[in-house]
């Protein structure tokens, strides 16, 4: 069977990743499980001829067996669009991809609470859509921007890695960038989306300490910055933030994050009653007042959980 006809009914059976690796059959995450979708077993050769089709740059194909690791997107007219992840193992290829529809999501079609509207209407302020990988995070922040694009008219700039949904102008201006292709770096690309009059500036994974720093910097400074973090809550989140400060600037680094912080917005993904699918179970932790003086002292954090 044709690579292209394995992932098309893939898709129609609700995959969120599929897996191609060298010695192994074609297998999808359904419902959260990992199922086969052949029999016959893949050969290097195949394997290496997938990624092949999956990178686009001619650049890349013509390095494809130096390369270790390598990130991608890929469409394919009708199904989807996919977020791609290459990597070496055992001298060989796998491929992991993510299945990204065309169609961007809604609140709404999220079943994601209604006070997200809010937080995306925000002027200015530090948003942060936290989980573990797989937990729909990228979906939330497309719903958040989407909603942003139909009621606002604002400049939204976009630093992915690499990009997922595709955002239309509607009453925004949207601008998409690409780490790898349109840009150096997220660290980069943030500096330079911020003297791009931007409103909002969405992010993918932020991580290290010149990100997060520049992404506080870019909200002191009256934006709306939307990013994501790979944390599994609200307090993890906090935590993650504070140690990559360095430890004689955690004190005005913790105030900084507490008066920039708009909202953590926490989730995990849980099977249906039914088990025809998975929703998203949300936290949403607003800076209030209160919320904001406890993040000032590191020690209360544990009061989160109460407030």
């Amino acid at each position: 069977m044709r690579m292209e006809k394995i992932i098309k009914a893939a898709v129609e059976r609700g995959a969120s990743d599929l897996h191609i690796k060298a010695g192994d059959v074609f297998r999808a995450r359904i419902n959260g499980k990992l199922v086969a979708l052949t029999k016959q077993r893949l050969t290097p050769d195949q394997t290496r001829a997938i990624a092949m089709k999956l990178i686009s740059s001619e650049e890349d194909r013509a390095r494809i067996d130096r390369l270790r690791d390598f990130d991608c997107s890929w469409g394919m007219p009708g199904v989807g669009r996919f977020r791609v992840n290459v990597l070496r193992q055992r001298s060989s290829f796998m491929i992991v991809m993510r299945v990204i529809p065309f169609t961007v999501p809604t609140v709404e079609s999220l079943r994601l609470p209604e006070v997200l509207k809010q937080v995306a209407e925000s002027d200015r302020g530090l948003v942060l859509v936290t989980g573990v990988s797989g937990s729909g995070k990228s979906s939330t922040i497309a719903a958040m921007v989407h909603h942003i694009n139909r009621t606002q008219q604002k400049h939204v700039v976009t630093v992915e890695n690499p990009i997922e949904f595709l955002h239309r102008d509607l009453s925004c201006s949207v601008t998409q960038r690409e780490v790898g292709v349109d840009t150096e770096s997220l660290a980069i690309g943030l500096r330079a989306a911020l003297r791009q009059d931007p409103d909002v500036v969405v992010l993918g994974d932020i991580a290290d300490a010149e990100t997060i720093d520049t992404a506080i910097k870019g909200a002191e400074t009256g934006h709306l910055v939307i990013a994501s973090m790979p944390a599994p809550d609200a307090v993890s989140t906090i935590e993650r933030i504070v140690a990559t400060l360095p430890r004689e600037e955690r004190e005005i680094g913790r105030m900084r994050f507490a008066e920039s912080l708009r909202a953590i917005v926490a989730q995990q993904l849980l099977p249906e009653k039914d088990e025809s699918g998975r929703v998203a179970a949300v936290e949403v932790l607003l800076a209030t007042p209160p919320v904001r003086e406890v993040l000032r002292d590191h020690s209360r954090l544990g009061e989160l959980r109460k407030l």
